[in-house]
């Protein structure tokens, strides 16, 4: 209930006195407890029909855990996806090193333009995706073994699930913090405990089960092995020659030895624009980018983006819904502290484009987050109740640095940022003279002793600003959710849209900006 929720405010005041309705408020408005989200699994069921996926090939070697995890977890939904539209024509939106761009193309045969604004992304996309090229037979190889031995373990044993309870967090909020007059006594060890989590049973398993998994790995050997064939005949000769220069050919059977002999010659036929299906490009896409112009091949065609940027997610959904050849959509976005807001300063911009609010509900409203709470929209609630603590001391840093800009020097206000300073620093004060540098302030002014003063005036505080930093955390799924529902509403409103929907990709502790924008245009 509303009411009862902004009880947790004075009313005079407007400050919080109520940190157990607060929590309570927070988890109530997450994303998780509204259900507008549709689960993955179901996603991927309504796409599937009657086809068959590729077999999963993990690109762990590549990539690290992280994006190893979001790029195997994406490109299967946009292959599914594009199955369902029939097209064989991606877009990569901020495509930045190419992972999942040369994952798309290599294993699912899609072809794929990766767009992005830095050169040096495109141009180590370019180099990245060369090499990968002369690995990923050798690469396919080892995945055949690993697919056999994965499937008979899988006989004698089940995968054990597990889920992070993040109800940790709010409970730990309710049960130690009645009233910020205690925060000294907040401390996080309080407000985080220790993670929940759940054990499925593991059930017999027969020597008939174990059986039929053994034939069905073989049949799984044989699909990999033509896939690994069709991953061939794309790939340039000189990737061809080298794998093939470094393996015993003597242990190959003679069916394969035909059959590579074959994609050779294949290979070294095609025009080298024709041997490769992930084409990294440079360009800033904008909200009025016309893609024609980037793109000279453009077909019907499906655009998709990893974790895009700031207002490259909110253009990346406006382009889809302008222009007649992109038929679907699928874009996880990321740092909302870099949204531009059309409510947040005063200035009449017309003509500008702005981040956020899109649907036009928030937009009649005039509604405004601000950049205190896109920052904390960021924040990522699922580590914390996972056990990786704030940074609390490089927070401490920065707070205290704040108050010594603006009483030493007078500034309240500043282009520059301080940046990645604290891992740099020996010390507070090598802290506190590295980011005045970067600021463009005269350090000459300020000795060691008043430096140290401020540090020691505050340093009591360390605990009251680690519990204001814990009701942030708590706080930012909701932020979050302000957001992504706006971006939702605005492809809702939309008329040439069958559907569209909010789908969590990504396990959150892997992967905090986990959810993803999923639309599908009506088939002309």
């Amino acid at each position: 209930d509303d009411d009862i929720f902004s009880s947790a405010f004075c009313e005079n005041s407007e400050k919080l006195i109520n940190v157990h309705l607060f929590a309570l408020a927070a988890k109530y408005y997450s994303l998780p407890n509204l259900g507008v989200c549709t689960p993955l699994e179901d996603v991927l069921e309504a796409l599937k029909g009657d086809s068959e996926g590729a077999t999963a090939i993990k690109p762990d070697e590549f990539m690290n855990n992280k994006k190893s995890h979001e790029v195997q977890v994406m490109s299967e939904l946009v292959d599914s996806i594009a199955n369902y539209c029939g097209i064989k024509q991606v877009i990569d939106i901020g495509s930045g090193k190419g992972y999942l761009s040369s994952f798309l193309s290599m294993q699912y045969n899609l072809k794929v333009y990766g767009i992005d604004s830095s050169s040096s992304n495109t141009n180590g996309a370019h180099e990245r995706n060369k090499k990968l090229k002369k690995h990923w037979r050798a690469y396919q190889s080892r995945g055949r073994e690993n697919l056999k031995s994965q499937s008979l373990e899988k006989a004698n044993e089940r995968p054990v699930e597990s889920e992070i309870n993040c109800e940790t967090v709010y409970e730990g909020l309710l049960n130690n913090a009645s009233s910020l007059q205690n925060q000294d006594q907040v401390i996080i060890q309080d407000l985080v405990l220790s993670c929940n989590s759940t054990e499925m049973a593991t059930p017999e398993t027969n020597t008939e089960t174990k059986a039929d998994l053994v034939t069905g790995t073989q049949s799984h050997e044989t699909k990999l092995s033509e896939e690994v064939l069709d991953v061939l005949n794309v790939l340039p000769a000189d990737a061809v020659e080298d794998f093939s220069s470094s393996h015993n050919c003597g242990e190959l059977c003679e069916e394969e030895k035909v059959q590579r002999k074959m994609t050779s010659l294949k290979t070294k036929a095609r025009k080298s624009s024709e041997s490769n299906l992930y084409f990294p490009l440079t360009s800033c896409i904008t909200a009025e980018t016309e893609l024609s112009d980037i793109i000279t091949d453009l077909e019907d065609c499906m655009m998709v983006g990893l974790h895009t940027c700031g207002d490259l997610a909110a253009n990346t959904l406006r382009i889809f819904a302008a222009k007649p050849e992109i038929k679907a959509v699928c874009s996880v976005g990321c740092c909302y502290h870099l949204l531009s807001e059309q409510f947040e300063n005063q200035e009449e911009c017309h003509n500008q484009v702005w981040g956020f609010p899109m649907c036009q509900y928030l937009k009649d409203k005039g509604w405004c987050c601000g950049r205190n709470a896109r920052m904390s929209a960021c924040l990522a609630l699922e580590r914390v109740a996972a056990g990786q603590m704030l940074p609390t001391e490089s927070l401490f840093y920065r707070a205290v640095l704040q108050v010594i800009i603006e009483e030493m020097y007078g500034v309240t206000k500043s282009d520059r940022h301080v940046g990645k300073t604290f891992s740099k620093s020996s010390s507070f004060i090598d802290y506190v003279r590295r980011s005045l540098k970067k600021l463009e302030l005269d350090d000459s002014k300020l000795p060691d002793s008043c430096i140290m003063d401020y540090h020691e005036k505050y340093k009591h505080r360390m605990n009251e600003l680690e519990a204001f930093n814990m009701l942030k955390v708590v706080l930012a799924p909701c932020i979050e959710v302000l957001i992504l529902l706006d971006r939702l509403c605005y492809l809702k409103e939309q008329e040439n849209i069958a559907w569209s929907g909010l789908v969590k990709l990504f396990d959150p502790v892997k992967s905090p900006r986990c959810y993803a924008i999923i639309a599908l245009k009506n088939q002309s």
